[in-house]
């Protein structure tokens, strides 16, 4: 599962230039069968038990401590499934993608094969080389496939990553040291490093939440978000915010439960730095008049409500924060899919060029409207299972301070009110005459993220099943102080 992206990669790298045509065929059949792998899973994995599943090991630079080991558990499972889900959409979407495409599909490959290493990565080393592998295909997206300003958003991208990431490797070999294992695996790591003083636990767990924290972003570390997202391609922002993110709170959810006490230490940090994020984040979307701008600010608040659930350090609250992580990726998927079929037709961003669209393209209306409901956490969709989770895990930690949440959802309310009601209703402008409604192929790519966001909505019990042992295991290390 892991290695077909690869495959596909060399597969379209042989391809001679003549064929060059049939790069986004191989793309798709690689990457779709990575999604049925994915959901075949589910007939192995055992929903009851918190331990790693799916192991495969192999001797890996094992003089340095390393080993090639792969698995899944209730946080990365899911993950997986989202990320070779969308994975899947962009390359489906990619089809407004016209220029050197063969290049285009070979780096969307391997930037899927980078994400999913990351998830099932069970051995420190691999999941670090998995991690900075992400920013080699994702710069060249940006830089070669991008807007005006693709090379200063790719190289900001790089440079802030890059700098989280050496605070991160700091932390990797720090924790190793002080562990005194000879070996990076997860949890022989973790069995070491839980021993440790708190203030010891404390300084290493920095290096991860800063390195963490530049991916997913929270304030204010977020600086490469609002332009990387606007300037990458469509396609490419789905995987952006829809994946990407989600690897920075998967780190910090495997680093806490490495470093408990010190998570116990930062705990009222963390809450703050989350609500912070989700009200900066709300507020900075809600002032956008750039379609991609507002959604990328959009997550930055969506990310902070992620870091107060698993700030929580409670059943119900990091519970939830798993869930939106993929309540999340389904609906920014949504929105930067939709939001790039709208600019491949017009040519632009800004909201005030746009109204009519219930009359010009009535299905293009419905999906707006349905993407900007499920963003926003209306009841019906994934995306209430999981705030709700969160407001009643910070209720049970917190009392009524959590009720601050609620602002940020006011928020994001009033801003995907007011571009729903821009976008689709309203008198005919100008650049909207010659829209086409979607496709067939469009239609059916949007469609099947809405499918998941309603299903999820109304029948969130087998997705919460994937996590609920994982999250208990997870949520008992902090009892009695972490000790």
């Amino acid at each position: 599962m892991l290695f077909l992206p690869f495959l596909g990669a060399v597969l379209i790298g042989l391809l001679p230039a003549r064929h060059a045509g049939h790069s986004r065929f191989v793309a798709l059949v690689c990457s779709g069968l990575v999604v049925l792998q994915g959901w075949l899973l589910l007939f192995v994995f055992d929903g009851n038990s918190a331990a790693v599943q799916c192991l495969e090991r192999h001797p890996w630079a094992t003089e340095g401590g390393g080993t090639f080991l792969l698995g899944i558990d209730g946080f990365s499972f899911p993950m997986v499934l989202l990320a070779s889900s969308l994975a899947f959409v962009a390359l489906l979407a990619s089809h407004v993608i016209q220029e050197q495409r063969k290049g285009y599909y070979l780096f969307l490959l391997l930037l899927e094969m980078g994400m999913l290493g990351v998830f099932m990565a069970q051995d420190w080393t691999l999941f670090y080389i998995f991690w900075e592998f992400t920013l080699i295909p994702l710069f060249f997206l940006i830089n070669r496939w991008g807007g005006a300003q693709r090379q200063h958003a790719a190289l900001n991208f790089v440079l802030y990553t890059m700098g989280g990431s050496v605070f991160l490797l700091i932390s990797l070999l720090l924790g190793f040291d002080a562990s005194q294992t000879d070996s990076f695996a997860m949890q022989a790591m973790a069995a070491g490093l839980q021993q440790l003083p708190a203030q010891t636990q404390w300084l290493i767990f920095m290096g991860f939440l800063l390195g963490f924290g530049v991916k997913m972003p929270i304030f204010p570390i977020h600086g490469w978000l609002p332009l990387a997202h606007v300037q990458a391609p469509s396609p490419v922002s789905i995987l952006l915010s829809g994946v990407l993110l989600k690897m920075g709170s998967y780190g910090l959810l495997r680093a806490a439960a490495m470093l408990p006490q010190a998570m116990l230490i930062l705990q009222p940090f963390l809450m703050v730095l989350g609500m912070i994020s989700l009200l900066y984040g709300a507020l900075l979307a809600w002032r956008q008049s750039d379609l991609k701008a507002m959604v990328a600010y959009s997550s930055v608040s969506h990310m902070g409500v992620v870091l107060l659930g698993i700030a929580t350090l409670n059943q119900t609250g990091v519970l939830g924060a798993v869930t939106q992580m993929v309540a999340h990726g389904l609906a920014a998927a949504a929105l930067f899919l939709l939001v790039g079929l709208l600019y491949h037709r017009t040519h632009t961003r800004e909201m005030r060029d746009y109204g009519a669209l219930i009359t010009l393209a009535p299905r293009f209306a419905v999906f707006i409207a349905l993407a900007f409901v499920s963003a926003v956490g209306m009841p019906g969709t994934v995306g209430f299972i999981a705030e709700w989770h969160v407001l009643l895990g910070g209720f049970q930690q917190w009392g009524g301070w959590i009720a601050l949440i609620s602002v940020g959802m006011l928020i994001s309310a009033s801003y995907s009110v007011r571009t729903v009601n821009q976008l689709c209703l309203g008198p005919v402008a100008a650049r909207m005459t010659a829209v086409t409604d979607l496709t067939g192929l469009e239609t059916g790519t949007v469609a099947f993220l809405m499918f998941w966001i309603v299903l999820l909505g109304w029948m969130a019990s087998p997705l919460l099943q994937l996590s609920v042992p994982t999250v208990d295991h997870f949520v008992q290390l902090f009892a009695g102080g972490g000790q």
